[in-house]
Protein backbone atom coordinates (compact mmCIF):
# COMPACT_ATOMS: atom_id res chain seq x y z
CA UNK A 1 0.00 0.00 0.00
CA UNK A 2 1.50 3.26 -1.03
CA UNK A 3 0.65 6.42 1.24
CA UNK A 4 1.73 9.94 1.84
CA UNK A 5 1.77 11.40 5.30
CA UNK A 6 0.94 15.10 6.01
CA UNK A 7 2.96 17.47 7.52
CA UNK A 8 0.34 17.39 10.67
CA UNK A 9 0.71 13.27 10.89
CA UNK A 10 4.50 14.14 10.47
CA UNK A 11 4.41 16.67 13.14
CA UNK A 12 2.23 14.45 15.86
CA UNK A 13 3.99 11.21 15.12
CA UNK A 14 7.89 12.98 16.49
CA UNK A 15 6.51 15.54 19.12
CA UNK A 16 3.81 13.85 20.94
CA UNK A 17 5.16 10.19 22.00
CA UNK A 18 3.07 7.76 21.78
CA UNK A 19 0.84 9.14 19.33
CA UNK A 20 -1.29 7.48 16.53
CA UNK A 21 0.80 9.31 14.27
CA UNK A 22 3.90 7.86 15.52
CA UNK A 23 2.61 4.46 15.43
CA UNK A 24 1.60 5.05 11.70
CA UNK A 25 5.03 6.26 11.01
CA UNK A 26 6.18 2.99 13.12
CA UNK A 27 4.56 1.36 10.57
CA UNK A 28 5.93 3.32 7.64
CA UNK A 29 9.32 2.56 8.98
CA UNK A 30 8.66 -0.94 9.11
CA UNK A 31 7.76 -0.91 5.44
CA UNK A 32 4.54 -2.04 6.19
CA UNK A 33 3.17 1.07 4.15
CA UNK A 34 5.15 2.07 1.55
CA UNK A 35 5.74 5.77 2.37
CA UNK A 36 6.05 8.64 0.08
CA UNK A 37 7.53 12.39 0.35
CA UNK A 38 8.48 15.17 -1.67
CA UNK A 39 10.95 18.14 -0.93
CA UNK A 40 7.82 20.49 -0.43
CA UNK A 41 6.60 18.30 1.80
CA UNK A 42 10.03 18.21 3.84
CA UNK A 43 9.89 21.77 3.85
CA UNK A 44 6.90 22.80 5.42
CA UNK A 45 7.59 20.00 8.04
CA UNK A 46 10.62 21.57 8.91
CA UNK A 47 9.61 24.93 8.74
CA UNK A 48 6.23 23.69 11.10
CA UNK A 49 8.99 22.20 13.72
CA UNK A 50 10.71 25.31 13.71
CA UNK A 51 8.64 28.04 13.70
CA UNK A 52 5.24 26.67 15.59
CA UNK A 53 7.16 24.58 18.18
CA UNK A 54 10.79 26.02 18.06
CA UNK A 55 12.69 22.92 17.57
CA UNK A 56 16.10 22.79 17.57
CA UNK A 57 18.01 22.26 14.25
CA UNK A 58 19.41 19.05 15.44
CA UNK A 59 16.11 17.68 16.35
CA UNK A 60 14.52 18.80 12.95
CA UNK A 61 17.36 17.80 10.59
CA UNK A 62 17.16 14.19 13.00
CA UNK A 63 13.60 14.20 12.17
CA UNK A 64 13.89 14.54 8.41
CA UNK A 65 16.40 12.08 8.37
CA UNK A 66 14.21 9.32 9.80
CA UNK A 67 11.38 10.67 7.01
CA UNK A 68 13.88 10.49 4.05
CA UNK A 69 14.68 6.79 5.21
CA UNK A 70 11.56 5.74 5.98
CA UNK A 71 9.92 7.59 2.27
CA UNK A 72 10.53 7.38 -0.80
CA UNK A 73 10.97 11.15 -2.37
CA UNK A 74 9.36 11.75 -5.62
CA UNK A 75 9.57 14.88 -7.40
CA UNK A 76 5.94 15.97 -8.72
CA UNK A 77 5.72 16.97 -11.97
CA UNK A 78 2.06 18.23 -12.39
CA UNK A 79 1.06 21.59 -10.22
CA UNK A 80 -2.32 20.91 -7.96
CA UNK A 81 -4.19 24.26 -7.31
CA UNK A 82 -7.07 22.22 -5.99
CA UNK A 83 -7.45 23.52 -2.69
CA UNK A 84 -7.05 27.21 -1.34
CA UNK A 85 -4.03 26.31 0.80
CA UNK A 86 -0.70 25.52 -1.36
CA UNK A 87 0.98 23.19 1.26
CA UNK A 88 -2.50 20.99 1.22
CA UNK A 89 -2.10 21.14 -3.28
CA UNK A 90 1.84 19.83 -2.41
CA UNK A 91 0.16 16.75 -0.59
CA UNK A 92 -2.06 15.93 -3.70
CA UNK A 93 0.72 16.36 -5.96
CA UNK A 94 2.88 14.16 -4.06
CA UNK A 95 0.10 11.46 -3.66
CA UNK A 96 -0.47 11.76 -7.84
CA UNK A 97 3.24 11.60 -8.79
CA UNK A 98 3.73 8.76 -6.26
CA UNK A 99 0.58 7.02 -7.84
CA UNK A 100 -0.67 6.70 -4.08
CA UNK A 101 -3.33 4.98 -2.49
CA UNK A 102 -3.75 7.22 0.58
CA UNK A 103 -3.23 10.43 2.06
CA UNK A 104 -3.07 10.13 5.79
CA UNK A 105 -4.00 13.70 7.42
CA UNK A 106 -5.84 15.43 10.06
CA UNK A 107 -6.39 18.34 7.87
CA UNK A 108 -10.20 19.16 7.27
CA UNK A 109 -9.70 20.60 3.72
CA UNK A 110 -7.56 17.38 2.66
CA UNK A 111 -10.83 15.25 4.51
CA UNK A 112 -13.66 17.09 3.16
CA UNK A 113 -12.26 15.78 -0.41
CA UNK A 114 -12.37 12.02 0.35
CA UNK A 115 -10.61 11.31 -2.63
CA UNK A 116 -8.70 12.96 -5.40
CA UNK A 117 -7.96 11.04 -8.81
CA UNK A 118 -8.54 7.85 -6.76
CA UNK A 119 -6.57 8.27 -3.86
CA UNK A 120 -8.42 8.00 -0.58
CA UNK A 121 -7.88 11.03 1.56
CA UNK A 122 -8.10 9.13 5.22
CA UNK A 123 -6.98 9.98 9.30
CA UNK A 124 -4.61 8.39 10.96
CA UNK A 125 -6.93 6.32 12.96
CA UNK A 126 -8.31 4.99 9.75
CA UNK A 127 -4.76 4.18 8.06
CA UNK A 128 -4.10 2.24 11.46
CA UNK A 129 -7.61 0.39 11.17
CA UNK A 130 -5.77 -1.43 8.09
CA UNK A 131 -3.80 -3.14 10.36
CA UNK A 132 -6.43 -5.34 12.78
CA UNK A 133 -3.32 -7.63 13.75
CA UNK A 134 -1.70 -4.83 15.50
CA UNK A 135 -2.94 -5.05 19.21
CA UNK A 136 -2.54 -1.30 19.82
CA UNK A 137 -4.54 -0.69 16.90
CA UNK A 138 -7.35 1.81 17.43
CA UNK A 139 -9.50 -1.20 16.49
CA UNK A 140 -8.27 -3.66 18.68
CA UNK A 141 -7.87 -0.88 21.64
CA UNK A 142 -11.55 -0.75 21.50
CA UNK A 143 -12.18 -4.68 21.71
CA UNK A 144 -9.97 -5.22 24.78
CA UNK A 145 -11.42 -2.24 26.61
CA UNK A 146 -15.33 -2.69 25.80
CA UNK A 147 -14.06 -6.34 27.54
CA UNK A 148 -13.02 -4.84 30.40
CA UNK A 149 -15.88 -3.25 30.93
CA UNK A 150 -18.00 -5.93 30.56
CA UNK A 151 -16.33 -7.84 32.98
CA UNK A 152 -16.09 -4.96 35.40
CA UNK A 153 -20.29 -4.40 34.98
CA UNK A 154 -20.15 -8.58 35.19
CA UNK A 155 -18.73 -8.60 38.67
CA UNK A 156 -20.53 -5.71 39.48
CA UNK A 157 -23.42 -7.43 39.49
CA UNK A 158 -22.76 -10.49 41.08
Amino acid sequence: MKVVFDTNVYVSAFLIQGSLAEEAFLYAQRQQATLFTSVPILTETAGVFRTKFQQGEEDVAAALRLIGRAATIVKPSVKITVLEDIPDNRILECAVEANADLIVTGDHHLLRLKTYQDVAIVRVTDFLRLFPENPTSPINVKKKNAGRQRRSRTQRSQ
